[in-house]
């Protein structure tokens, strides 16, 4: 049966989001006084985070462990109905574990909460009831203001969920810039799908050894078409004595010098102080530099400016960098 309502789905939606956002702003300002001391416990442990939380606090228990996983801290999420049949054996004495009940009296947890009591696994607990039983066994409290749930009838976990999602996301940031997390660690977890692409570096989508199109500044240019030819990158380049990249030959090079070319060198078609980018470039800054200037391929040089490899548009098209 549908309760009828004067208000419309969109007046009801933003009143939904406004009380969720009220809420997050209370939370900012109101941020748990042991939440420092828990981004201290976590980065001293030398285990893993266990989350557990039952119902809607342990679906946002999973994304919590998984946000953390993914940003340096080794963590993963136990269902506390499975650990008291056999899951117990994941938490070990040098973990810490994060307990999420919002009412803090989740039956469930009851054996997990025993068991780190017994091993003196450290909790951190989130709950809005310091007085409860998960925050009374717990060694740091993450404990959540008093706000209203988002829904009509002020039952559905809504408000309460969102914040202690969002809870969450601050302890694991927290975390990732303590741990001076940088962007390729970032992707080493995250090797699939466009961020795994935006992330890629140059050294890692480039192609090396012989395929490398490179020539001596004294080579005759008919050697320099077989060459370019073979490679099938549409670009040469042009090394010095020691090995350097003194300059590049591409297709618009070879017609705009069309007359007369094969009675010249590399050295003389060559244009000078090429593009270059670096092996720990990321692919995306090097598409932004093949696009800015126009041109479908760069060599990929060592801090001496001698070539590791040569990276074609096609390279970062084909990996989904875009």
């Amino acid at each position: 049966m549908t309760t009828a309502t004067s208000a419309t789905a969109e007046e009801i939606a933003r009143r939904v989001l406004a009380t969720e956002a009220e809420a997050l702003g209370t939370l900012a300002a109101r941020l748990p006084g042991d939440f420092a001391a828990a981004v201290e416990l976590v980065l001293e442990t030398r285990g893993r985070v266990i989350v557990s939380g039952m119902g809607k606090s342990g679906h946002v228990g999973r994304k919590i462990a998984a946000t953390l996983a993914s940003t340096g801290t080794a963590a993963f999420f136990v269902h506390p109905a499975e650990a008291s049949h056999g899951d117990l054996g994941m938490v070990t004495p040098d973990d810490v574990c994060v307990m999420i009940s919002n009412s803090g009296e989740t039956t469930e947890l009851g054996d997990l909460i025993a068991h780190c009591a017994r091993f003196g696994v450290p909790i951190i607990g989130i709950s809005k009831r310091e007085d409860s039983t998960l925050m009374r066994a717990a060694r740091l409290r993450l404990t959540l203001p008093e706000m209203a749930e988002a829904c009509a009838i002020g039952l559905a976990p809504t408000t309460s969920t969102t914040v202690t999602l969002a809870l969450g996301d601050a302890l694991a940031v927290a975390l990732m810039e303590r741990r001076n997390f940088r962007p390729e660690q970032f992707r080493t977890y995250h090797p699939g799908g466009k961020l795994g692409a935006r992330l890629a570096t140059a050294r890692q989508l480039m192609h090396a050894g012989a395929a490398v199109p490179s020539v001596a500044a004294d080579t005759p240019m008919s050697e320099v078409l077989i060459v370019m030819t073979a490679r099938g990158f549409g670009v040469a380049g042009v090394l010095d004595a020691e090995g350097r990249l003194a300059g590049v030959i591409t297709d618009g090079d070879l017609r705009r010098k069309m007359d007369g070319l094969l009675d010249h060198t590399a050295g003389e078609v060559a244009t000078p102080s090429p593009v270059t980018v670096g092996p720990e470039t990321l692919a995306a800054e090097a598409l932004a530099v093949m696009n800015q200037r126009a041109i479908t391929a760069l060599f990929v040089v060592d801090a001496a400016g001698r070539p590791e490899g040569v990276l074609h548009l096609h390279d970062c098209l084909r990996a989904g960098v875009a």
